[in-house]
């Protein structure tokens, strides 16, 4: 089985632990705690060959940056997350870009993303328009792909990680490593 390490960054209440409970569990949680760290595991067959995702769920707050740092330096790819009820989390958007780029020490064109607009269920509280997302991939180039999701409705989820699969697949020069052990560290 070859395993693929992908990491959800966003601001606080974007959703990235919905998002990540829904896919894995098939659960939508309605109440906001504040993550720090969790780490989910879910076996999708893709093209008939099995992938072990690790998905790293992060703090959206600036207290644990560094600890983003090292999770963005083991990453493989990226969901970027933003409310569509909140535009200062739309915003926050571009800081979290230039640090993938910077640790990753590439051009965020090589680097497999997808941009996610959650909460698409609350459109009477829309605060960035679709088209909004769509721009940014534009600007931003590459083969960065947008979605808006609902974890509340289960709206593109499983979506949202396929297409992140096949781009850490298409876009690693060899597959993925097969480990026993996750690279992820952890600060206990």
């Amino acid at each position: 089985m070859i395993n693929v390490k992908i990491v959800i960054l966003g601001a606080g209440s974007v959703g990235k632990s919905a998002i990540t409970i829904q896919y894995v569990n098939g659960e939508f949680i309605d109440y906001y705690d504040p993550t720090i760290e969790d780490m989910y595991r879910k076996v999708i067959e893709i093209n008939n060959e099995h992938y072990m995702l690790e998905i790293m769920d992060t703090a959206g707050t600036e207290n644990f940056l560094v600890m983003r740092d090292l999770y963005i330096r083991n990453g493989q790819g990226f969901f970027m997350v933003y409310s569509i009820t909140a535009k200062s989390t739309f915003y926050e958007l571009e800081a979290i870009k230039d640090q993938i780029s910077r640790i990753k020490d590439t051009n965020t064109c090589n680097i497999p993303m997808v941009i996610i607009g959650n909460k698409c269920d609350l459109e009477k509280d829309r605060q960035v328009k679709s088209s909004e997302g769509e721009e940014l991939v534009k600007k931003w180039g590459g083969n960065i792909d947008f979605l808006e999701t609902s974890a509340k409705d289960n709206t593109n989820i499983s979506i949202a990680f396929e297409q992140l699969v096949k781009q850490i697949i298409s876009k690693s020069p060899k597959q993925p490593t097969t480990k026993k052990k996750s690279r992820f560290c952890y600060l206990l």
